[in-house]
Protein backbone atom coordinates (compact mmCIF):
# COMPACT_ATOMS: atom_id res chain seq x y z
CA UNK A 1 0.00 0.00 0.00
CA UNK A 2 1.04 3.71 -0.42
CA UNK A 3 3.10 4.87 2.43
CA UNK A 4 4.70 7.70 4.18
CA UNK A 5 8.52 7.94 4.48
CA UNK A 6 9.57 10.73 7.23
CA UNK A 7 11.69 13.25 5.63
CA UNK A 8 14.97 15.16 7.13
CA UNK A 9 12.30 17.67 8.59
CA UNK A 10 10.21 15.05 10.07
CA UNK A 11 7.60 15.44 7.71
CA UNK A 12 6.27 11.92 6.19
CA UNK A 13 6.16 12.13 2.56
CA UNK A 14 3.65 10.06 0.38
CA UNK A 15 5.03 7.33 -1.20
CA UNK A 16 3.32 5.91 -4.26
CA UNK A 17 4.61 2.54 -5.76
CA UNK A 18 4.55 2.13 -9.50
CA UNK A 19 4.96 -1.44 -11.21
CA UNK A 20 6.15 -2.12 -14.47
CA UNK A 21 7.38 -5.11 -16.98
CA UNK A 22 12.02 -5.08 -16.23
CA UNK A 23 11.94 -4.61 -20.30
CA UNK A 24 13.96 -1.81 -21.30
CA UNK A 25 11.25 0.19 -23.04
CA UNK A 26 8.53 -0.76 -20.48
CA UNK A 27 11.10 1.76 -18.06
CA UNK A 28 11.33 4.40 -20.44
CA UNK A 29 7.35 4.83 -20.65
CA UNK A 30 7.03 3.87 -17.09
CA UNK A 31 9.53 6.70 -16.16
CA UNK A 32 7.75 9.19 -18.72
CA UNK A 33 4.47 8.37 -16.52
CA UNK A 34 6.34 9.43 -13.42
CA UNK A 35 8.02 12.58 -14.74
CA UNK A 36 4.95 13.81 -15.90
CA UNK A 37 3.32 12.74 -12.06
CA UNK A 38 6.16 14.00 -10.43
CA UNK A 39 5.58 17.62 -12.32
CA UNK A 40 2.31 17.68 -10.52
CA UNK A 41 2.43 16.26 -7.53
CA UNK A 42 5.86 17.62 -6.23
CA UNK A 43 5.09 16.33 -3.01
CA UNK A 44 5.08 12.62 -3.66
CA UNK A 45 7.83 10.47 -3.96
CA UNK A 46 7.18 7.81 -6.74
CA UNK A 47 8.99 4.18 -6.51
CA UNK A 48 9.53 2.19 -9.63
CA UNK A 49 8.95 -1.57 -9.19
CA UNK A 50 10.10 -3.80 -11.95
CA UNK A 51 8.54 -7.64 -12.23
CA UNK A 52 9.08 -10.31 -15.38
CA UNK A 53 5.84 -11.77 -16.99
CA UNK A 54 4.68 -14.90 -18.83
CA UNK A 55 5.25 -12.96 -22.03
CA UNK A 56 8.49 -12.00 -20.98
CA UNK A 57 9.49 -15.39 -19.92
CA UNK A 58 7.87 -17.64 -22.47
CA UNK A 59 9.90 -16.41 -25.63
CA UNK A 60 9.84 -19.45 -27.80
CA UNK A 61 5.96 -19.50 -28.77
CA UNK A 62 3.57 -17.34 -31.06
CA UNK A 63 2.14 -15.24 -28.15
CA UNK A 64 -1.21 -16.33 -30.42
CA UNK A 65 -0.63 -19.54 -29.45
CA UNK A 66 -0.06 -19.46 -25.37
CA UNK A 67 -3.72 -18.98 -24.88
CA UNK A 68 -3.24 -16.58 -22.20
CA UNK A 69 -4.93 -12.88 -22.51
CA UNK A 70 -3.18 -11.10 -19.98
CA UNK A 71 0.36 -12.03 -20.86
CA UNK A 72 1.92 -9.14 -19.98
CA UNK A 73 -0.46 -7.91 -17.44
CA UNK A 74 -1.21 -10.97 -15.17
CA UNK A 75 1.67 -9.88 -12.39
CA UNK A 76 1.16 -6.83 -12.65
CA UNK A 77 -1.94 -6.98 -11.61
CA UNK A 78 -1.35 -9.85 -8.99
CA UNK A 79 1.35 -6.85 -7.31
CA UNK A 80 -1.63 -4.51 -7.34
CA UNK A 81 -4.41 -6.39 -5.89
CA UNK A 82 -1.67 -7.20 -2.86
CA UNK A 83 -1.13 -3.65 -2.42
CA UNK A 84 2.94 -3.99 -3.62
CA UNK A 85 2.22 -1.77 -5.72
CA UNK A 86 -0.23 1.49 -6.07
CA UNK A 87 -0.07 2.05 -9.52
CA UNK A 88 0.13 -0.18 -12.38
CA UNK A 89 2.37 1.07 -16.30
CA UNK A 90 1.01 -1.01 -19.38
CA UNK A 91 1.03 -0.34 -23.04
CA UNK A 92 -2.55 0.31 -23.72
CA UNK A 93 -2.94 -3.00 -26.22
CA UNK A 94 -1.50 -4.99 -23.91
CA UNK A 95 -4.34 -4.90 -21.66
CA UNK A 96 -7.80 -7.44 -22.05
CA UNK A 97 -10.60 -5.51 -23.01
CA UNK A 98 -12.18 -6.78 -19.59
CA UNK A 99 -9.94 -6.13 -16.83
CA UNK A 100 -10.19 -8.49 -13.49
CA UNK A 101 -12.94 -7.00 -10.98
CA UNK A 102 -11.52 -3.99 -8.80
CA UNK A 103 -8.89 -2.84 -11.45
CA UNK A 104 -9.94 -0.12 -13.81
CA UNK A 105 -7.48 2.04 -16.38
CA UNK A 106 -7.29 5.89 -14.59
CA UNK A 107 -5.29 7.69 -17.24
CA UNK A 108 -4.72 6.83 -20.90
CA UNK A 109 -1.97 9.15 -22.02
CA UNK A 110 -1.90 11.09 -25.58
CA UNK A 111 -1.02 8.43 -28.04
CA UNK A 112 2.09 8.38 -29.68
CA UNK A 113 2.14 7.26 -33.24
CA UNK A 114 -0.06 4.02 -33.59
CA UNK A 115 1.45 2.88 -36.80
CA UNK A 116 3.29 0.02 -37.67
CA UNK A 117 6.97 0.33 -38.87
CA UNK A 118 9.05 -1.87 -41.10
CA UNK A 119 12.24 -2.19 -40.57
CA UNK A 120 14.93 -3.58 -42.83
CA UNK A 121 17.64 -6.11 -43.10
CA UNK A 122 20.98 -3.73 -43.45
CA UNK A 123 21.12 -5.48 -46.97
CA UNK A 124 18.37 -4.02 -47.98
CA UNK A 125 18.61 -0.39 -46.81
CA UNK A 126 16.62 1.95 -49.38
CA UNK A 127 13.72 -0.97 -50.51
CA UNK A 128 10.25 -0.39 -49.41
CA UNK A 129 8.31 -4.15 -48.78
CA UNK A 130 7.16 -4.59 -52.56
CA UNK A 131 10.57 -4.44 -53.77
CA UNK A 132 11.96 -7.22 -51.51
CA UNK A 133 12.65 -10.04 -53.75
CA UNK A 134 10.04 -13.21 -54.10
CA UNK A 135 9.82 -15.21 -50.46
CA UNK A 136 11.43 -12.86 -48.95
CA UNK A 137 10.67 -13.41 -44.56
CA UNK A 138 9.31 -10.82 -42.58
CA UNK A 139 9.58 -11.37 -39.63
CA UNK A 140 6.67 -10.51 -37.12
CA UNK A 141 4.62 -12.24 -33.92
CA UNK A 142 1.16 -10.84 -34.51
CA UNK A 143 -1.59 -12.59 -36.66
CA UNK A 144 -3.67 -8.89 -37.28
CA UNK A 145 -0.20 -7.56 -39.02
CA UNK A 146 0.47 -11.01 -40.92
CA UNK A 147 -3.13 -11.50 -42.34
CA UNK A 148 -3.36 -7.55 -43.33
CA UNK A 149 0.75 -7.66 -45.13
CA UNK A 150 -0.39 -11.37 -46.87
CA UNK A 151 -3.15 -9.65 -48.63
CA UNK A 152 -0.95 -6.31 -49.53
CA UNK A 153 2.11 -8.16 -50.45
CA UNK A 154 1.59 -11.96 -51.66
CA UNK A 155 4.95 -12.01 -52.52
CA UNK A 156 6.04 -12.53 -49.24
CA UNK A 157 6.17 -14.88 -46.65
CA UNK A 158 5.54 -14.46 -42.41
CA UNK A 159 7.39 -15.89 -40.03
CA UNK A 160 7.08 -15.72 -36.25
CA UNK A 161 9.85 -13.52 -34.44
CA UNK A 162 9.45 -12.90 -30.69
CA UNK A 163 11.23 -11.34 -27.82
CA UNK A 164 11.61 -7.65 -26.89
CA UNK A 165 12.37 -4.95 -29.43
CA UNK A 166 16.59 -5.37 -28.69
CA UNK A 167 16.02 -9.12 -29.32
CA UNK A 168 13.98 -8.72 -32.30
CA UNK A 169 16.15 -6.27 -33.87
CA UNK A 170 19.60 -8.38 -32.73
CA UNK A 171 18.12 -11.07 -34.56
CA UNK A 172 17.33 -9.16 -37.78
CA UNK A 173 20.39 -7.85 -37.57
CA UNK A 174 22.74 -10.77 -37.25
CA UNK A 175 21.58 -13.18 -38.97
CA UNK A 176 20.44 -14.16 -42.20
CA UNK A 177 16.59 -15.36 -41.36
CA UNK A 178 14.72 -12.30 -41.71
CA UNK A 179 14.33 -9.50 -44.53
CA UNK A 180 12.92 -7.44 -42.12
CA UNK A 181 10.69 -7.39 -39.34
CA UNK A 182 7.35 -5.60 -38.44
CA UNK A 183 7.67 -3.35 -35.15
CA UNK A 184 5.24 -0.82 -33.29
CA UNK A 185 6.32 2.29 -34.30
CA UNK A 186 5.45 4.09 -30.91
CA UNK A 187 7.93 1.35 -29.76
CA UNK A 188 10.85 2.57 -31.41
CA UNK A 189 10.29 6.25 -31.20
CA UNK A 190 10.14 5.86 -27.35
CA UNK A 191 13.51 3.83 -27.46
CA UNK A 192 15.18 6.79 -29.74
CA UNK A 193 15.44 4.08 -32.19
CA UNK A 194 13.49 6.32 -35.05
CA UNK A 195 16.56 6.09 -37.83
CA UNK A 196 15.94 2.05 -37.73
CA UNK A 197 12.18 2.87 -39.18
CA UNK A 198 12.79 1.86 -43.12
CA UNK A 199 9.18 2.78 -43.84
CA UNK A 200 5.62 3.47 -41.93
CA UNK A 201 2.74 1.18 -43.08
CA UNK A 202 -0.01 3.34 -43.56
CA UNK A 203 -3.48 2.03 -42.91
CA UNK A 204 -4.09 1.49 -46.41
CA UNK A 205 -1.57 -1.27 -46.03
CA UNK A 206 -1.79 -2.18 -42.46
CA UNK A 207 -4.17 -1.01 -40.05
CA UNK A 208 -2.89 -1.14 -36.28
CA UNK A 209 -3.70 -3.13 -33.33
CA UNK A 210 -6.58 -1.91 -31.05
CA UNK A 211 -4.79 0.91 -28.37
CA UNK A 212 -1.45 0.79 -30.00
CA UNK A 213 0.94 3.58 -29.06
CA UNK A 214 -1.09 4.69 -25.97
CA UNK A 215 -0.04 4.31 -22.38
CA UNK A 216 -2.51 3.12 -19.91
CA UNK A 217 -1.84 3.99 -16.07
CA UNK A 218 -3.77 0.86 -14.36
CA UNK A 219 -5.03 1.36 -10.35
CA UNK A 220 -7.49 -0.52 -8.08
CA UNK A 221 -11.01 1.37 -8.65
CA UNK A 222 -11.88 1.93 -4.96
CA UNK A 223 -8.32 4.49 -4.47
CA UNK A 224 -10.57 7.30 -5.23
CA UNK A 225 -7.47 9.81 -4.20
CA UNK A 226 -5.26 7.95 -6.97
CA UNK A 227 -7.74 7.66 -9.36
CA UNK A 228 -7.97 11.98 -8.84
CA UNK A 229 -4.02 11.95 -9.16
CA UNK A 230 -3.58 10.21 -11.97
CA UNK A 231 -6.91 10.72 -14.38
CA UNK A 232 -5.39 14.04 -14.85
CA UNK A 233 -3.16 12.34 -17.51
CA UNK A 234 -5.86 11.09 -19.72
CA UNK A 235 -5.78 12.77 -23.40
CA UNK A 236 -9.28 13.80 -24.02
CA UNK A 237 -8.75 12.35 -28.49
CA UNK A 238 -6.90 9.32 -27.23
CA UNK A 239 -9.29 8.18 -24.53
CA UNK A 240 -12.38 8.43 -27.17
CA UNK A 241 -10.53 6.46 -29.73
CA UNK A 242 -9.41 3.93 -27.62
CA UNK A 243 -12.73 3.39 -25.84
CA UNK A 244 -14.19 2.85 -29.13
CA UNK A 245 -11.37 0.26 -30.03
CA UNK A 246 -11.52 -1.70 -27.15
CA UNK A 247 -15.14 -1.32 -27.46
CA UNK A 248 -15.12 -2.94 -30.77
CA UNK A 249 -12.75 -5.60 -30.23
CA UNK A 250 -14.31 -6.68 -26.61
CA UNK A 251 -17.95 -6.97 -28.76
CA UNK A 252 -15.89 -8.99 -31.71
CA UNK A 253 -14.91 -11.23 -28.08
CA UNK A 254 -11.83 -10.85 -30.32
CA UNK A 255 -7.62 -10.97 -28.32
CA UNK A 256 -4.66 -11.92 -29.28
CA UNK A 257 -5.69 -15.25 -31.77
CA UNK A 258 -7.89 -13.49 -33.99
CA UNK A 259 -6.25 -10.85 -36.69
CA UNK A 260 -8.21 -7.62 -35.73
CA UNK A 261 -7.22 -4.66 -37.12
CA UNK A 262 -8.38 -0.21 -36.53
CA UNK A 263 -7.93 2.96 -37.07
CA UNK A 264 -9.67 6.00 -35.43
CA UNK A 265 -9.97 9.72 -36.02
CA UNK A 266 -10.98 12.41 -33.88
CA UNK A 267 -11.96 15.66 -35.97
CA UNK A 268 -14.21 18.21 -35.46
CA UNK A 269 -16.49 16.52 -32.58
CA UNK A 270 -16.72 13.41 -34.85
CA UNK A 271 -15.29 9.99 -33.53
CA UNK A 272 -14.64 7.97 -36.71
CA UNK A 273 -13.56 4.44 -36.47
CA UNK A 274 -12.79 1.89 -39.09
CA UNK A 275 -12.72 -1.48 -38.16
CA UNK A 276 -11.52 -5.29 -39.95
CA UNK A 277 -11.30 -8.52 -39.28
CA UNK A 278 -9.44 -11.32 -41.37
CA UNK A 279 -8.64 -14.23 -42.11
CA UNK A 280 -5.36 -16.14 -41.09
CA UNK A 281 -3.90 -15.98 -44.50
CA UNK A 282 -5.18 -12.44 -45.33
CA UNK A 283 -7.99 -13.76 -48.26
CA UNK A 284 -10.97 -13.31 -46.50
CA UNK A 285 -11.74 -9.46 -44.74
CA UNK A 286 -14.32 -7.69 -43.93
CA UNK A 287 -13.86 -4.30 -43.29
CA UNK A 288 -16.21 -0.82 -42.38
CA UNK A 289 -16.00 2.83 -40.91
CA UNK A 290 -18.74 4.06 -39.07
CA UNK A 291 -18.44 7.80 -37.07
CA UNK A 292 -20.54 9.16 -34.28
CA UNK A 293 -20.59 12.94 -32.73
CA UNK A 294 -18.61 13.26 -29.29
CA UNK A 295 -20.20 16.55 -28.67
CA UNK A 296 -21.57 16.55 -24.89
CA UNK A 297 -24.86 16.76 -23.88
CA UNK A 298 -26.05 19.10 -21.06
CA UNK A 299 -27.73 16.55 -18.71
CA UNK A 300 -24.85 14.64 -17.25
CA UNK A 301 -21.53 16.23 -17.60
CA UNK A 302 -18.88 13.76 -15.96
CA UNK A 303 -18.61 10.12 -15.67
CA UNK A 304 -20.19 9.26 -12.64
CA UNK A 305 -18.20 6.76 -9.89
CA UNK A 306 -18.18 3.71 -11.05
CA UNK A 307 -18.91 4.09 -14.42
CA UNK A 308 -15.80 2.54 -16.44
CA UNK A 309 -16.09 1.72 -20.19
CA UNK A 310 -14.49 -0.94 -21.21
CA UNK A 311 -12.01 -1.18 -18.34
CA UNK A 312 -11.09 2.90 -18.78
CA UNK A 313 -12.69 5.87 -16.12
CA UNK A 314 -12.17 9.34 -16.98
CA UNK A 315 -14.04 11.34 -14.85
CA UNK A 316 -13.27 14.28 -16.10
CA UNK A 317 -14.07 13.53 -19.71
CA UNK A 318 -18.26 14.33 -20.42
CA UNK A 319 -19.83 10.74 -19.58
CA UNK A 320 -21.89 11.22 -22.99
CA UNK A 321 -19.02 11.59 -24.92
CA UNK A 322 -17.60 8.46 -23.21
CA UNK A 323 -20.55 6.46 -23.88
CA UNK A 324 -20.92 7.73 -27.38
CA UNK A 325 -17.09 6.07 -28.30
CA UNK A 326 -18.51 3.23 -26.59
CA UNK A 327 -21.53 2.82 -28.70
CA UNK A 328 -19.13 3.52 -31.96
CA UNK A 329 -17.22 0.41 -31.05
CA UNK A 330 -20.15 -1.81 -30.41
CA UNK A 331 -22.47 -0.88 -33.79
CA UNK A 332 -19.31 -1.36 -35.95
CA UNK A 333 -18.71 -4.32 -34.32
CA UNK A 334 -22.57 -5.71 -34.49
CA UNK A 335 -22.28 -4.58 -38.60
CA UNK A 336 -19.57 -6.34 -39.23
CA UNK A 337 -20.95 -9.44 -37.54
CA UNK A 338 -24.03 -8.85 -38.85
CA UNK A 339 -22.30 -9.37 -42.09
CA UNK A 340 -20.27 -12.63 -40.78
CA UNK A 341 -17.19 -12.04 -38.78
CA UNK A 342 -17.92 -14.56 -36.39
CA UNK A 343 -17.61 -17.09 -38.91
CA UNK A 344 -14.05 -15.59 -40.26
CA UNK A 345 -12.97 -15.14 -36.60
CA UNK A 346 -14.14 -18.53 -35.85
CA UNK A 347 -12.15 -20.40 -38.25
CA UNK A 348 -9.47 -18.03 -38.03
CA UNK A 349 -9.44 -19.00 -34.03
CA UNK A 350 -9.40 -23.22 -35.30
CA UNK A 351 -6.79 -22.87 -37.08
CA UNK A 352 -4.61 -21.05 -34.79
CA UNK A 353 -4.97 -23.55 -31.83
CA UNK A 354 -4.47 -26.46 -34.29
CA UNK A 355 -1.20 -24.78 -35.93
Amino acid sequence: MENGEKEGNGNASRVIRMGTRKSQLARIQTDYVKDKLMELHPDVKFEIVAMSTIGDKILDTALSKIGEKSLFTKELENALERNEVDIVVHSLKDLPTTLPPGFTVGAVLERESPFDAVVLHPKHAGLSLDMLPEKSVIGTSSLRRAAQLKRRFPHLEFESIRGNLNTRLKKLDEKDDFAAIILAAAGLKRMGWENRISMILEPADCMYAVGQGALAVEVRARDRDILNMVSVLHHHDTVLRCIAERAFLRHLEGGCSVPVAVHTEAKDALLYLTGAVYSLDGSDMLKDTMQISTVPDNEKTHASDDCAHVGVTAYNIPESSLAAAEKLGVDLAELLLSKGAKDILTTARQLNDAR
